[in-house]
């Protein structure tokens, strides 16, 4: 493979520096409360390349995330914050950022959860923000739901008290918002301003309020379209009943659990009768005079990441907008507004969600494309942010999506970081999935060497290696399989084969050589599965 081509998309993987070495594995058994990791600071991930650019560039992400790790009060714990201009942690973004940050940092994973639920009121509320000045109430900033990424990095941390923390915390949040987020007895989730999506300088809320009034959530600003009935605010809770139901269910609590079952599916039901547009095959506001908000934005990313559709209508979303290279799959994908949308803004601004690809944006596509079945289309995506992110010298916010120019900003943004980071991982690492080891083969160049490195358990550790453009699966530095071609290979934690998954742009031939020299050679085409037991 060319360099130029290299760098141009396929091998965003090889994005690297050298983590540190992983700490010897400790034979003690913890006992069965203790989390793991045992140390909070403790990786359970390792990455090297041979590639200097992609070396450095890996190396950049992971210092400035060390940087960005802070306390944001002399009482309070470390916690990754949002970087760049924002020096603190908003409930919209930080308990995701540290679900993906958990690998390699789990104490600080879990802190970015529960700096939020430490402070919550006596009535429920939990804070859009904490920055070193306090926390923030004035609007409720949500999108991906926190007892979602709770429930997610506890089952990941085996932490039996986060989800007894979650489920107490994010319950009262749930009253909270039937309370005063619901002022038309809808039974969806009303947005009362601009900071309430974090859709900052967006089109969606042109002329709005960028808080609420008096700085309280709780009070919706006297303007006459407002309240508005909002689809991803509204996903936003759907989301967090499942995974309080998930929780429920943990705990024995089946009841609870079939409550919030019941909740959960009472608004996925109003979203879709209400806030869907068929002819258009998109979400809206819906303001206070009942009439849709037609602009086109990422709001509909946000709706599928809580998987509020089924796949068929998922299906037709796709086909007409997200895969409409017209519309949101632009050559960086995901525009912050429709391409052709007459609203998209132009020249771009900083800080801008009225057509920028964000990297926040970015960093939530795995959560919904894999759900849905898309992971060669997800491929893609990552493909082009790694590629503009290496050519970039800053971690920034935003991009041009049809250039992937970033907009000039103050450097140091964390989810940009972390783009690189979880792309790398994603793009051709060995991850956990649903207890199953998720092998994504992506040969290099043959002149480039890759090493990434997992612990699954404190026994077990999975290691996939490129060299010679050929990819060595391995458990406890046992060979398990050798592979050529890019393909998704699925193991059980033993290292049996499971299935094979399509995750290049067209039809690939893979030849995959098993430890007792068995070969098997087929053809898998994109997002496409083999099963190969």
């Amino acid at each position: 493979m060319r360099r130029r081509e290299f760098l141009a998309g396929a091998s965003a993987l090889a994005a690297g520096a050298i983590f540190r070495s992983l700490h010897a594995l400790s034979r003690r058994q913890s006992s069965r409360k203790a989390s793991w990791p045992d140390k909070e600071s403790e990786s359970t991930i390792s990455f090297w390349t041979s590639d200097p650019v992609h070396q450095a560039r890996y190396k950049a992400a992971l210092d400035l995330l060390t940087t960005n790790t802070l306390r944001l009060s002399s009482n309070a714990a470390s916690v990754l914050i949002e970087g760049s201009s924002y020096r603190g942690i908003w409930l919209e973004c930080a308990p995701h950022e540290g679900l993906v940050y958990a690998d390699i940092h789990p104490g600080v994973a879990r802190e970015n959860h529960n700096a939020f639920f430490e402070v919550q009121r006596g009535d429920g509320q939990i804070p859009c923000n904490l920055k070193t000045t306090g926390p923030g109430w004035g609007q409720i900033q949500m999108v991906v739901p926190i007892a979602a990424t709770a429930w997610e990095l506890a089952q990941k941390i085996k932490d039996e008290r986060l989800v007894e923390t979650a489920y107490a915390s994010c319950g009262r949040w749930d009253a909270w918002r039937r309370r005063y987020r619901d002022t038309r007895h809808t039974g969806l989730c009303e947005g009362f301003c601009t900071y309430d999506t974090g859709h900052d300088n967006s089109p969606r809320w042109a002329g709005m309020p960028n808080r609420c009034q008096d700085g309280d959530a709780r009070k919706c600003p006297p303007v006459p379209s407002l309240p508005r009935l909002c689809p991803d605010l509204s996903a936003t809770v759907y989301g967090g009943r499942i995974a309080l139901a998930a929780m429920a269910e943990s705990m024995g609590k089946r009841s609870e659990a079939d409550h919030w079952r019941e909740d959960a599916e009472a608004i996925r039901a109003k979203i879709l009768r209400r806030l869907y547009d068929v002819a258009d095959a998109c979400f809206y506001d819906r303001d206070a005079q009942n009439h849709f908000v037609r602009v086109r934005g990422d709001l509909l990313t946000r709706v599928l990441g809580e998987h509020v559709v089924d796949q068929a209508l998922f299906e037709t979303i796709y086909r007409r907008q997200i895969h409409n290279p017209a519309s949101f799959w632009a050559p960086y994908p995901l525009p912050s507004i429709a391409l052709d949308d007459e609203a998209f803004v132009r020249p771009i601004p900083r800080n801008s969600w009225g057509g920028a690809s964000q990297a926040l944006t970015a960093l939530r596509a795995p959560r919904w494309m894999e759900h849905y079945g898309k992971p060669a289309d997800l491929a893609h995506l990552m493909q082009q942010w790694v590629a503009a992110l290496l050519r970039s010298r800053d971690f920034l916010q935003q991009m041009d999506p049809l250039t992937g120019e970033f907009t000039t900003d103050a450097p140091g943004y964390s989810p940009a970081a972390l783009v690189l980071l979880d792309f790398t991982w994603r793009l051709a690492g060995v991850r956990c999935s649903e207890g199953s080891l998720e092998w994504n083969v992506r040969p290099l160049s043959t002149e480039t060497r890759s090493h990434f490195r997992l612990r699954v358990t404190p026994y077990l550790t999975a290691e996939l290696r490129y060299e010679d453009g050929v990819a060595q699966l391995r458990l406890n530095d046992r060979l398990l399989a050798k592979v050529s071609g890019t393909v998704r290979v699925i193991t059980t934690q033993r290292g049996e084969l499971q299935k094979a998954v399509g995750i290049a742009e067209h039809s690939t031939v893979v030849s995959l050589q098993l430890r007792d020299r068995n070969k098997r050679k087929f053809s898998v085409a994109p997002n496409a599965s083999i099963l190969l037991a």
